[in-house]
């Protein structure tokens, strides 16, 4: 049967469907006041034709108000306004559902990057043994965060699943009743979530989504490759922050820590226990049944009646379920054999800790607890630290650290912070005691800039009497700066015998995680990426040169700006001077839900990933290395982009810019995340302080996306203007990673519309940097154009771009009445007496239309 192409099946299954059920929606009154849906459209084809003749959002808003009502005062356009974004928030909630539900339609879930074109490519070209030697080792980890890039609270969040399904079964009247529904449910926490609810609503994701998923994956890799040899490698693990992230998140405390722990071992125990209980039903033979039942009995008491007591370990469930296997090879000609497998598969994956919790701080914190410790040794007990100790070199700081131990008791502190520190170090050993080693044995030190941070690192598990702690300590590399000297960091910690032993333990694996969101914001985007690169390669060759294998951890955001867009190409395309025998990155907040929030694009991503790994390492080992020819232009490439990018994040207007021309400050508003909008609790803004989420958001909701492409345009013009465009040509027709890279950009763009922000190029302060940002768009929109050959953005991804399109058309009025509030506050805030209460209304307005813009651009920040 021929199957339709893409964008074909796009059309077909979401935008008709989309048409359809939109036309239904805008019917339903939600309130006494029943025209909103009527006038919705009406406004919006307003806006549309309003941007195409140049006027300003204040121009379309009042045009529409004198239009459409009559004598309408200040209330009334704030009425309606509040009105059309419900309305605009619940149809990006029926467009994401309609999306979901056409996802396996929509995309070749058999095709390429699937479990299945593995099998068929590894038969082609008869790479059984290399295949199956790689997937023994190889693993693929998402580390599920809740940065705050998603404002769906659980009960919509609960409507979006039952609309998904209703619409993929075509039932109208549950559709509409759920329409109606989602009218009257609100989309605003009234409280800032904390770090266990944040926990909780994505452990919904693990029980419902990833269980299911990564366990079929592994059963068909073992069925179809390993020809029914189990994998005792545990290929898909999961990883999490809530609860363990402290990095400028003062509501993590100890006993979060250690709830969210057992909350991911009764949430996996659960999981077990619902499977136990079905195959009680189908293993009812003689032998195997009573087996059963005591699994069962065991697991229902250590989840329904337990206060944290387990009553069966990890060993004896594992013992138990290959006992039960063996009967029924034995005696009941493998009936319900693979049922049992499939539980099996699950138990090696997962254990009793579900998701590993990373705990999280920063290099700074960690500066001055550690300054705290030393003081507190040196009056309490002189024989731990020499009196000198801060006056002390490198090299001899590290012959210190090397040699202590100690019980270290951290309630002798005073002060919160190092008392905190102290604890999350020490929560870990009792983490393991009940979960696992894997239930939390990774502590990531962000910012991390000397050898000296991961040193005293190791030093606070050795000072709380744990001497070879089964601890992965993680050095995040984040700054450009950062980047350029990992390698060399890396070789210090290498050479240092206590740590060279620590790793000995540690089976010789280094973890280092390399950030892409502050990355990004440091250097733009090409420097950053390009920085990233050449760190991996760097940060290869030196561990390899010392006998360690080196892993990989990528904090990546859902955008390209913050290391997202087409991910698994990225993967895809590292050359053989870059490790990848693990795939490890961070999925946040939307990211989660758009990519792995149903059991088909979970599915479909994470295969892609595991393909990108073996397609990597097996079927294109040693290709994609680039030349010395094409690493010096990404040198130059990237040092044009940084250098644009530095003289524009100096210019004066920029903090300015951010602060009074865009949402920045709202994020700080909006109860969407438990972490503050900036580690720092000064009134100033510090650009060092400002977390990338607010940051790239703040462009994002602009329509700007400045992150995603500032700096690239300038660095292409370079090369035509000086007549090498061949070079860049070229590298683009031979390089995977620089045409990914470029692509991504192109998500950037073509997520940008500069009508709506026209109006500033009048602005007396900001005129000539809002130009100086258009520039640099309209050059990067040519030059990638140009390169690619095409006529318009994302052509190539047409399903992608209409999907964009659709979503883009949706916001309109949305993003038109932010600029329009945007705009009364700073026309308010300039009156002699400001009218303090009408300023908030409009602020309000600001919240409210970013929650629907973020939540529609899927991975906007």
């Amino acid at each position: 049967m021929y199957t339709l192409p893409k964008i074909e099946r796009f059309n077909q299954d979401v935008l008709s469907k989309y048409n359809i059920y939109n036309s239904v929606f805008i019917t339903l009154p939600f309130d006494s006041i029943d025209n909103t849906g009527a006038l919705l459209p009406l406004f919006s084809d307003i806006c549309d034709t309003g941007f195409k003749k140049q006027e300003t959002p204040k121009e379309i808003v009042d045009f529409f108000a004198e239009r459409y009502f009559q004598n309408a005062t200040e209330e009334d356009k704030i009425d309606i306004m509040f009105r059309f974004i419900q309305y605009i928030e619940r149809q990006v909630v029926l467009f994401d559902a309609i999306e979901d539900a056409a996802f396996p339609i929509v995309h070749n879930m058999e095709g390429r990057g699937s479990l299945r074109d593995v099998k068929e490519k590894t038969d082609a070209k008869n790479k059984q043994e290399e295949v199956i030697d790689f997937l023994q080792n190889f693993h693929v980890r998402t580390v599920l965060t809740a940065h705050p890039t998603q404002f769906y609270p659980g009960a919509v969040l609960g409507i979006i699943n039952d609309l998904t399904n209703a619409i993929r079964k075509n039932n109208l009247l549950e559709i509409k009743q759920l329409l109606a529904q989602l009218g009257k449910t609100p989309f605003i926490k009234d409280e800032k979530p904390n770090p266990f609810d944040e926990a909780v609503s994505l452990i919904w994701y693990l029980e419902n989504v990833f269980y299911e998923t990564s366990g079929e994956m592994v059963h068909y890799l073992q069925k179809n490759i390993f020809k029914g040899k189990s994998i005792d490698n545990p290929l898909i693990q999961l990883g999490f922050w809530p609860g363990g992230d402290r990095d400028g998140n003062p509501f993590v405390t100890t006993d979060i820590t250690l709830n969210v722990a057992e909350r991911l071992r009764t949430s996996i125990l659960k999981c077990y226990y619902i499977e136990i209980r079905a195959l009680k039903r189908k293993l009812t033979f003689s032998g195997v049944d009573t087996l059963v039942a005591e699994l069962e009995y065991k697991l229902y008491r250590s989840v329904f009646y337990s206060k944290g007591e387990i009553f069966i370990t990890l060993e004896e469930f594992k013992a138990q379920l290959n006992k039960i296997k063996h009967i029924i090879i034995d005696q009941h000609q493998s009936l319900y054999l693979d049922d049992l497998e499939a539980l099996l598969i699950k138990v090696n994956l997962f254990g009793f800790h579900f998701a590993s919790l990373d705990i999280r701080q920063n290099s700074k914190i960690h500066d001055s607890v550690f300054s705290d410790i030393v003081d507190y040794y040196l009056k309490n007990d002189a024989s731990v630290f020499p009196k000198n100790y801060f006056e002390l070199a490198e090299a001899e700081k590290f012959e210190v650290l090397s040699n202590l131990s100690s019980d270290l008791d951290p309630t002798v502190f005073e002060n919160e912070l190092t008392r905190l520190t102290i604890e999350s170090v020490q929560s870990i050993k009792t983490i393991q005691a009940k979960n696992g080693e894997f239930g939390a044995n990774r502590y990531i030190i962000s910012n991390n800039e000397s050898a000296l941070n991961v040193m005293e690192t190791f030093a606070l598990f050795r000072l709380s009497n744990w001497e070879n702690p089964t601890v992965d300590i993680i050095p995040l590399f984040e700054s450009v700066e950062d980047l350029q000297s990992a390698h060399e960091i890396m070789e210090k910690l290498y050479l240092n015998p206590a740590y060279a032993k620590h790793l000995s333990n540690r089976d010789n694996k280094q973890t280092i995680m390399l950030g892409f969101s502050d990355g990004t914001k440091d250097g733009g985007y090409l420097m950053a990426n390009w920085s990233i690169y050449k760190a991996k390669e760097e940060l290869t060759a030196i561990s390899r040169k010392y006998g360690i294998k080196v892993i990989f951890f990528d904090g990546r955001g859902g955008p390209p700006a913050r290391g997202g867009g087409k991910t698994h190409k990225f993967y895809a395309s590292l050359g053989p001077n870059i490790e990848n025998n693990e795939i490890q990155i961070t999925v946040q907040g939307q990211t989660i839900s758009s990519n792995f929030g149903t059991m088909d694009s979970c599915r479909y991503n994470l295969e892609n990933l595991v393909s990108a790994g073996v397609t990597n390492q097996v079927f294109n080992k040693g290709e994609n290395e680039l030349s010395g020819g094409e690493k010096d232009v990404l040198n130059a490439l990237a040092d044009l982009g940084y250098e644009k990018y530095l003289s524009f994040k100096n210019h004066p207007k920029f903090i300015p810019y951010l602060e009074q021309m865009s949402t920045l400050k709202y994020y700080a508003k909006t109860n969407i995340g438990s972490r503050p909008s900036k580690r720092s609790k000064s009134a100033s803004l510090d650009f060092a302080d400002l977390r990338a989420i607010p940051f790239v958001g703040s462009w994002s909701q602009l329509k700007q996306n400045v992150p995603g492409f500032f700096g690239l345009g300038t660095a292409l013009k370079h090369y035509e203007e000086t007549d090498q465009w061949d070079k860049v040509q070229d590298l683009y027709n031979n390089s995977m990673f620089f045409k990914t890279l470029l692509e991504n950009s192109m998500m950037s763009l073509a997520k940008s519309f500069f009508p709506l922000t026209a109006y500033m190029r009048k602005d007396a302060e900001f005129g000539e940097f809002w130009q100086i940002i258009y520039d640099e768009f309209l050059e990067t929109k040519r030059l990638l154009l140009k390169i690619a050959g095409h006529k318009s953005l994302m052509e190539n991804y047409p399903d992608g771009k209409a999907s964009i399109d659709v979503r883009e058309r949706i916001i309109l009025p949305l993003i038109t009445i932010q600029q329009y509030a945007l705009l009364k506050i700073n026309e308010l805030n300039k009156e002699s007496v400001p009218n303090e209460e009408l300023i908030k209304v409009y602020e309000k307005i600001v919240t409210r239309s970013l929650f629907g813009n973020t939540n529609a651009s899927r991975n906007s920040a």
